[in-house]
């Protein structure tokens, strides 16, 4: 393949647009520091690969891979020939030397992964295909190259073992509830891979637009001519800072059993992410390689992890995290705030016509906020 981006036949395969190639860049460079942390942690165990492997093989994966080949369709020259293009495109930008397989199921729920762990697959279903235009595909399809680079089906193979493994222990005093901490902790894990290869699906489409829009369609449709993008992000601001500490309650369980963050999450990060200094060095050439991943400090990547999770806080303007920044801080009135946060909580008292006094006589109007039952006036 020229470096132009034709194939050796003459025949165009990506953009007219100019776009910048990574060659050999690695995942390091797009990973979300939490995601990075345990990507590097678990490349530094010994016999890491040997494990893994190992515990692939108690899951169906090689019956997927069958199931797949007879019961789909495989991306090829001959078969979704642009969806096939795009993959070898996406592989071109981010250096991925060998393609993956990627297949096309019916399923009218618009959907993509990246599974396996010798050789990764990636599964486009007819929902997505049918929902997204040309350049959303792109981004789409980067991001799952994005997986493939990772290597986050280690994650996906992980955490399926562990969920099976949940229901099987289910009978044995704690034995779940020690898997599902486990869960729990991969979940969060998992969420922030999505994140990672967001970012890598904007190197290979280097479209911020279309990959916004992607997912806007995901939650929204296919209405294009009825939503905004700018009006979408501002959805991420708005569920970011509204509500009380009931609603930071309610997001937090909301989130816990998703292996996604929620589309407009993604979408907020995924700007974010764009308008950053690293996105510019990382555009300029200045990134890391691949050939330099064994050098990698596990310490550097959980103190940025770390780093990471601390500045999401502070910046925040959820209720909750606000409230943890000003414990961190030492703010006065702490129990005040909380109570105040949780009223809502509380059934409303009956409505009274006012204390009465020990002669059996009654108070006459009070002046504060508060009335007798002690909750705040709305």
């Amino acid at each position: 393949m020229s470096d132009d981006g034709r194939e050796q036949t003459g025949r165009e395969r990506v953009p007219s647009r100019q776009r910048r190639r990574f060659p050999g860049i690695s995942s390091r460079a797009y990973e979300h520091p939490a995601d990075r942390s345990a990507l590097v942690a678990l490349r530094k165990l010994s016999g890491f690969d040997t494990v893994f492997k190992a515990l692939s093989g108690l899951l169906p994966e090689r019956s997927l891979r069958l199931l797949f080949l007879s019961d789909s369709v495989r991306v090829s020259e001959r078969q979704f020939a642009h969806l096939h293009d795009m993959l070898l495109d996406a592989c071109y930008i981010l250096d991925l030397e060998k393609v993956p397989p990627m297949y096309v199921t019916q399923d009218p729920q618009p959907n993509a992964m990246c599974i396996g762990l010798d050789e990764p697959v990636i599964v486009l279903t007819t929902g997505l295909v049918e929902l997204l235009d040309e350049e959303e595909m792109r981004a789409v399809v980067g991001h799952e190259v994005g997986h493939a680079l990772s290597g986050h089906s280690v994650y996906r193979t992980v955490l399926l073992f562990l969920t099976t493994l949940a229901l099987k222990v289910a009978w044995i005093p704690l034995g779940n509830l020690a898997v599902m901490a486990l869960v729990t902790a991969l979940r969060e894990w998992f969420r922030k891979s999505e994140l990672s290869a967001d970012r890598a699906g904007l190197l290979v489409g280097q479209d911020l637009r279309a990959s916004m829009r992607g997912l806007m369609k995901l939650a929204g449709g296919n209405h294009l001519h009825e939503m905004n993008v700018d009006a979408f992000l501002e959805q991420a601001e708005e569920y970011d800072a509204g509500g009380d500490l009931r609603d930071s309650v309610l997001k937090i369980l909301n989130v816990l059993p998703r292996s996604h963050p929620f589309a407009t999450i993604r979408a907020a990060e995924l700007k974010r992410w764009a308008e950053s200094r690293d996105h510019q060095r990382l555009m300029d050439g200045h990134y890391p390689r691949r050939s330099e991943d064994k050098d990698a400090s596990v310490g550097d990547s959980f103190r940025e992890s770390a780093a990471s999770y601390k500045s999401d806080v502070k910046g925040s303007k959820d209720p909750l995290m606000k409230l943890v920044t000003d414990l961190a801080g030492g703010a006065g009135d702490l129990g005040g705030r909380v109570r105040r946060g949780f009223d809502g909580f509380r059934s409303p008292a009956p409505p009274k016509d006012g204390p009465q006094n020990g002669d059996g006589s009654q108070d006459g109007p009070q002046d504060g906020p508060r009335g007798a039952s002690g909750q705040d006036g709305e």
